[in-house]
């Protein structure tokens, strides 16, 4: 038996761990559940932190003397993780790897090739999103038993031993939640599960109310999580039932990955003070551009922990003649701040005010997909909308939204460092509130008390606590319904490919650890040669059962109902055929304890068994 579940929240800007003594069992004090991680601070200096910046950075050979990237548990060390790494990469930003979460995501890319830092010149060897996951798990499960198990006598206490609780956007695709568990087993950790961080958010917040939470936690509660780090929003509702008596938590819907956070917010404020300084004749290269970026960080968040500041100072390394070398200077005023966070990225706006889809030219950069609207109120609009649809047309909604235009929350949580700032937090409900009030329906209230810092992974190690049976337990499954591609049979037909079909795998809230049949039909899978599946999954589609199959492909993917994953291309064990026979199969699908989709395909009549994961790869 594990001794303690040990929360992780891999975030995109920053990392935390918590842990809760399952032996013990007691109510945790803030501090005491927090792990210090020891990280380089400086060359030679290493500071234990309460977080760890997710950020990498790959020195040259000759950069730092031998022995100054020490750690406590690896004097060898050639890279750097956390706090050093994000300073100095700052200065030199074609070594720093940023937004490897971000990466981990993005199914338009190879997410295990070598190809971060992105852009880097030929001399810097790369790393893969996938390896620069695993690193920042590796350095947080050293530092995790530095801490606990450096004695003999304590090896019961090494991660490895524990139940380990890693975090994920609710959004992440089953791809994506894939890698993550890849990553963590690279770095020691044997058998993560995975934990959505708004479910996570919610238990800190249970866990910081105790027995208090039922005096504002009623039945008929509509809990909205607003979820804005520092390279994501995420929208997740949680509603509130009475189940014989107790209460239940339910769910029920989940927002798009929209990447879209603090790092975009740091660069809005970074090019209009870059804007300034060219009208004074002061043009930034690329290089200080970088610089005032990590400036402007400093700066935001000097100017939100003191409301008496009218400014915050910035200081750029010099560059070239015209300043002699000099340190150029520079400020953030309040006015700066509130027009370009508060009313570019929270801007007061109608319900009707959905995302912009800004025209693309015919060539651009590759790079992650960002969100081309920065209104996270016009996202959050888009969310409530479209769940409300989705709600109506289910036979059986857990939420009633008759006669309303979008799904009406009774209470928000916040989450993410970017509502460390309270204008924020207050733009956010003013605007939910505008709309509730214009659709007849009562203001949400804000549910408080949330460390906006440490929720997430207090809130994973809480779970573990609660996977045991005790306190309140969150209950939703897979957050999307999730379809295969079927071949249509038909002759050829020359320039016309075969019609495809989706049929539902998975549907809408399957329960891990459960496994569902596909009604038998014919189904063929070619084996012994190269191929591909194909994947789509759907947050709306509520009532489409295990076996459905969708016709139009087409229309659903133009409609916005049913999205493309990543495909799985591979050659499933088997021998070809001369005439390319198939093979018939029964289908089915589970969902494990981890999280994770698989879909198996059964021989009929014999004893082949294949098994796909979305992680773009093939297990037997």
């Amino acid at each position: 038996m594990a001794r303690y579940a040990i929360g992780i929240d891999l975030g995109t800007t920053h990392s935390a761990v918590s842990y809760f003594n399952l032996e013990d069992g007691k109510a945790r004090g803030r501090a005491q559940s927090m792990l210090p991680v020891p990280q380089l601070t400086a060359p030679g200096t290493v500071e234990a932190r309460p977080l760890l910046p997710s950020f990498l950075y790959l020195p040259s050979p000759q950069e730092f003397p031998a022995g100054s990237l020490a750690l406590p548990w690896n004097a060898d060390a050639t890279s750097i993780v956390g706090e050093f790494a994000r300073a100095h990469g700052a200065k030199v930003p074609t070594r720093l790897v940023s937004s490897a979460k971000s990466w981990l995501s993005h199914p338009g890319v190879d997410r295990r090739s070598a190809l971060l830092p992105w852009q880097a010149p030929p001399e810097v060897q790369r790393v893969s999103p996938l390896d620069a996951s695993a690193r920042y798990l590796r350095h947080l499960k050293e530092a995790w038993d530095h801490t606990f198990a450096r004695a003999r006598e304590d090896a019961g206490n090494a991660l490895a031993e524990q139940d380990v609780i890693v975090t994920v956007p609710a959004s992440f695709d089953a791809a994506a939640r894939d890698l993550t568990l890849e990553a963590a087993k690279a770095a020691g950790i044997a058998n993560p599960t995975l934990l959505e961080e708004p479910q996570a958010a919610l238990y800190a917040w249970l866990e910081a109310m105790g027995e208090n939470f039922r005096q504002q936690m009623k039945p008929g509660e509509v809990i909205l999580v607003v979820d804005v780090g520092g390279g994501t929003s995420d929208f997740s509702v949680i509603t509130v039932k009475d189940r014989d008596g107790d209460l239940e938590l339910l769910r029920v819907a989940v927002g798009d990955h929209i990447l879209l956070g603090g790092d975009n917010m740091d660069l809005a404020l970074a090019h209009t003070l870059s804007q300034r300084l060219a009208t004074e004749g002061k043009k930034l290269d690329t290089w200080q551009f970088n610089a005032l970026t990590y400036g402007c960080r400093q700066a935001k968040e000097a100017l939100y922990a003191d409301p008496s500041l009218k400014s915050a100072p910035i200081a750029i390394p010099g560059r070239g003649s015209s300043l002699i070398g000099g340190t150029l200077r520079t400020e953030l005023t309040r006015e700066e701040l509130d027009r370009v966070l508060t009313d570019g990225f929270f801007p007061v706006s109608p319900l009707t005010d959905l995302p912009r889809t800004a025209r693309r030219t015919g060539l651009a950069q590759m790079a992650l997909p960002y969100a081309q609207d920065a209104a996270v109120t016009r996202h959050l609009a888009a969310f409530l909308t479209r769940q409300a649809q989705a709600l109506a047309a289910s036979h059986d909604a857990p939420v009633d939204v008759t006669g309303k235009a979008f799904l009406h929350p009774t209470a928000v949580l916040f989450n993410g460092g970017v509502f460390k700032a309270g204008p924020l937090k207050a733009r956010v409900l003013e605007v939910l509130n505008a709309w509730l009030a214009a659709d007849g329906g009562a203001p949400a209230k804000e549910l408080e008390g949330a460390d906006l810092d440490l929720a997430v992974a207090r809130g994973a190690a809480y779970y573990g606590w609660v996977r045991q049976g005790h306190g309140l337990r969150i209950r939703g499954g897979t957050a999307r319904a999730y379809y295969v591609g079927v071949e249509t049979a038909m002759p050829a037909v020359p320039g016309m490919e075969p019609p495809v079909k989706a049929l539902c795998v998975a549907p809408f809230g399957m329960e891990e650890g459960t496994q569902a049949d596909v009604p038998p039909q014919e189904f063929g899978l070619v084996t012994g040669e190269p191929t591909r599946f194909r994947f789509f999954s759907s947050s709306l589609r509520r009532d489409d059962a295990v076996g459905v199959m969708l016709e139009d492909v087409d229309m659903e993917l133009a409609e916005g109902t049913l999205e493309e994953l990543a495909p799985i291309e591979t050659s499933l064990p088997g021998q070809p055929t001369p005439f390319g026979d198939l093979t018939p199969v029964n289908l089915q699908a589970a969902v494990t304890e981890l999280g994770t989709l698989e879909l198996r395909c059964l021989e009929k009549g014999g004893s082949g068994r294949w098994k796909l994961e979305l992680n773009v790869r093939m297990k037997e």
